[in-house]
């Protein structure tokens, strides 16, 4: 019996929708992770992007657990001299839930040309709307705890 290699050329991918309304950002980022590497099918193979497509939804609403909100800071650098950016967490779940949940996603994929073309396939939504019912997205359903 030989090992199985998914090829490109025959990915099918779908759609899946997480909701992260009450539930911890980071177990939410890890699911998201896993679905757009493509983990959850049987057909997974590390060299090739066999990864599905997800839609975040409510992700004002994900919480970070203990004292992230205060102690948690989101750094970024402007490539000057003495620019270094700091924004603290509950802020940017404040102003932009959206991009707290991307740097999440981003971090826990490969950082390689797969892990960017993953990136690509995830679209997070503040709100329970999103336009992509086009494309008959299915509801997550394991449990995230």
């Amino acid at each position: 019996m030989s090992t199985f290699m998914a090829k490109a050329s025959e990915i099918d991918r779908k759609w899946y929708i997480i909701n992260a309304e009450g539930k911890s950002l980071g177990r939410v980022a890890v699911a998201a992770a896993n679905i757009l590497r493509g983990k959850h099918l049987p057909t997974f193979t590390p060299n090739v992007d066999c990864g599905d497509h997800v839609i975040i939804l409510n992700a004002e609403k994900a919480v970070l657990t203990g004292k992230k909100l205060t102690d948690k800071y989101y750094y970024r650098h402007t490539g000057w001299i003495g620019g270094l950016k700091a924004v603290q967490a509950k802020d940017m779940m404040a102003n932009n839930p959206e991009k707290a949940i991307m740097l999440a996603v981003e971090g826990m994929l490969p950082h390689t040309t797969l892990g960017r073309k993953a990136l690509t396939r995830l679209r997070v939504y503040r709100g329970g709307e999103h336009n992509h019912s086009a494309q008959k997205p299915e509801v997550w359903s394991m449990d995230i705890k």
